[in-house]
């Protein structure tokens, strides 16, 4: 454990000197003049942000419809959650999957009894899967459209095959999950560790799972949304570019974004993707045709969306935390619907 947290401060510290040299190399003037010349209109990336983690929200929920039918967890309640994860996420040292447990230990105080911390789970476990899914079809999507605005693949083909060469592994996961017990294996594995009565039942976080499997209509629909809310996350990229300076097409808007979130997810072990994200901003936009410090300033504005929205999430998360103790786990009279 103590080994990990090492790591993590030293990709951290690599990630934060990657983003000094960054804005070194750029220089901090003309990222501060194109910031300036914006104004206080940038403000509007934030409700935009709302507008799209709603539709992410849209996606969790059908995958919850099966487990709380009567729908105890509202959208406003699961928008929060989806915010306290994403902060989680972005935010903290966790590598991109802190978020989904929180988000699990959240949403299952709102989720009766009866369907438990196992449907919640697997609802997650689902939805993150659809949305590696999502966003491959998402990146290969903006690869196409920045092998159209560059000048050659250079760089452009690098992330396709990286694409490529990691698309089993998605795969892999999908056919697990569809037809293995990875959770009743985990289950038995952790058994003997100090605590591990409180954890969940795998198998019936397995039989969840498989429940909503058994519906390939609800997954399609859910993966709709969650392309939907990428495809209109494109609006921060073209919007913020129009403000600093340098408008772009939604074409050129979405490559960026899309190969943006490509780097960022393949860089999840650095802590926030701290650096990682700024360069890869940085890079496609120049590809695109957009100055280095606009570009870099596009990715410093994006991060501090990412603060402006993420800490008050935590904050009130912790608030959360402190005012509601966390219920005792009782799991093991669930079956799942449809099982």
């Amino acid at each position: 454990m103590n080994g990990a947290r090492r790591l993590g401060w030293l990709a951290a510290a690599a990630g934060l000197a990657l983003l000094a040299a960054l804005i070194d190399t750029e220089g901090w003037a003309g990222i501060a003049a194109a910031v300036e010349r914006a104004g206080w209109a940038l403000l509007l990336i934030v409700p935009a942000r709302v507008v799209t983690q709603a539709l992410d929200t849209r996606a969790w929920r059908l995958l919850l419809d099966p487990f709380d039918p009567g729908r105890a967890a509202g959208p406003v309640f699961l928008l929060w959650v989806a915010f306290v994860r994403e902060g989680v996420n972005r935010l903290l040292p966790v590598a991109n999957i802190g978020g989904e447990v929180v988000g699990v230990r959240l949403a299952r105080r709102r989720i009766p009894d009866a369907a438990g911390v196992a449907g919640v789970a697997a609802s997650v476990v689902v939805e993150v899967l659809l949305t590696i899914v999502v966003l491959y079809v998402f990146c290969g999507l903006g690869a196409v459209l920045m092998l159209r605005l560059a000048a050659g693949p250079g760089q452009v083909g690098i992330v396709v095959a990286a694409l490529l060469l990691s698309l089993p592994l998605p795969l892999l996961a999908w056919w697990w999950l569809a037809r293995g017990t990875p959770f009743a294996r985990v289950e038995r594995w952790t058994r003997r560790l100090p605590g591990a009565q409180h954890l969940p039942d795998g198998a019936r976080i397995d039989a969840a799972i498989r429940c909503l499997f058994a519906q390939p209509g609800l997954l399609a629909r859910a993966a709709l949304w969650s392309l939907l809310s990428y495809v209109l996350g494109t609006f921060e990229t073209w919007y913020v570019l129009a403000l600093l300076g340098h408008p772009v097409g939604v074409q050129a808007a979405l490559a960026i974004e899309a190969l943006t979130q490509a780097v960022r997810h393949a860089g999840f072990m650095v802590p926030a993707g701290l650096g990682v994200q700024e360069a890869a901003v940085l890079l496609f936009g120049q590809l695109a045709g957009v100055g280095g410090d606009v570009a870099l300033a596009l990715a410093l504005v994006k991060r501090m969306r990412e603060i402006v929205t993420g800490v008050p999430a935590l904050v009130s998360w912790q608030w959360a935390e402190l005012r509601r103790p966390r219920p005792p786990l009782k799991v093991r009279d669930y079956e799942p619907p449809g099982i």
